[in-house]
């Protein structure tokens, strides 16, 4: 089932054209990762589904209702790219001020202050106030005050920016419990191996427009092949080039590509032993999101 449906989705702030024409949908139990290049629309279009953001023109529809500009969206929880926390604040004066604002009073509070307590691993430090924490940590606290009355569909806006993986892998675990009943999330993300490795669809936003969306392995066919990137480090450069293989540097490392792994492989191995030269590592890697996410927006640097 269709929880959350954009359609047509149009917004500019002056002669900026923030989103152009941007459709897509979030699926009930779904973690859908939304990428793009710095100014791609992304935030926008986050802040347009939370209700921040009055489109130009478009729909947005939450569990098939259509939903007005201004209108409340108890459903729906919004964790921002900002650490939106009050820093003299206790972990537990920021639960109850951001679960009291969500319309959450007497025993539900207390429930789910203590719940969200528990899910971040923030117990023990609870009547700490908030400037002492780590930057993990206020991530954590920040996604537990987004969720605290129970939505069923998440916008997640860059939850894991500027934290060490450690913090990364917690935020994961928590964001796993909240999808095992149920929640539907949306991400936005740079990082590109997180979306890869959890995010079961990918939309790709550029210029405000949606240039790609899909599995990564429909993107992968889509865009560069299904082909497997060789990477071969050798004992030394051979001396004529080597049928399949570009060499890099000083040509001790070269790559090249394979359509069957079993077939392609041993015959580029073979090739190289025929030009004299010996293998001292060998890498086979299926096309990432990466080389996906580059081929379709460029390598030049966006500010």
């Amino acid at each position: 089932m269709t929880v959350l449906r954009v359609e047509h989705a149009k917004k500019s702030f002056g002669a900026t054209q923030a989103l152009a024409d941007v459709s897509l949908e979030l699926r009930e139990g779904e973690l859908l990762g939304l990428l793009g290049p710095n100014g791609a629309g992304k935030t926008t279009l986050v802040r347009a589904l939370a209700g921040r953001v009055r489109l130009d023109g478009g729909v947005i529809e939450l569990f098939g209702r259509r939903l007005a500009a201004a209108e409340t969206r108890e459903s729906l929880g919004v964790v921002p790219q900002e650490i939106a926390l009050y820093p003299l604040l206790t972990a537990r004066e920021n639960l109850e001020a951001f679960g009291s604002l969500q319309g959450l009073r007497g025993a539900a509070l207390r429930d789910r202050v203590a719940w969200a307590l528990d899910w971040t691993g923030l117990a023990e430090r609870s009547r700490e106030p908030v400037k002492r924490f780590s930057g993990g940590m206020k991530r954590r606290l920040n996604i537990a005050c987004g969720v605290l009355h129970e939505p069923r569909v998440i916008l997640l806006d860059e939850p894991t920016v500027g934290v060490d993986p450690q913090s990364r892998e917690r935020i994961s675990v928590m964001l796993d419990r909240l999808r095992a009943g149920g929640v539907s999330m949306l991400l936005t993300t740079h990082q590109l191996d997180e979306a890869e490795a959890r995010c079961e669809r990918i939309v790709i936003l550029d210029h405000g427009r949606v240039i790609a969306a899909g599995t990564l392995p429909e993107l992968v066919r889509a865009t560069v092949g299904a082909q497997r990137v060789v990477t071969l480090r050798l004992d030394r450069a051979p001396s004529a080039p080597v049928e399949g293989l570009a060499p890099e540097g000083d040509g001790t490392v070269c790559r090249g590509q394979v359509h069957d792994a079993d077939l392609d492989l041993a015959a580029l191995l073979r090739r190289v032993a025929a030009a004299g030269c010996a293998i001292r590592d060998l890498e086979v890697r299926q096309p990432s999101l990466q080389s996906v996410f580059l081929h379709l927006t460029g390598r030049e640097l966006r500010e």
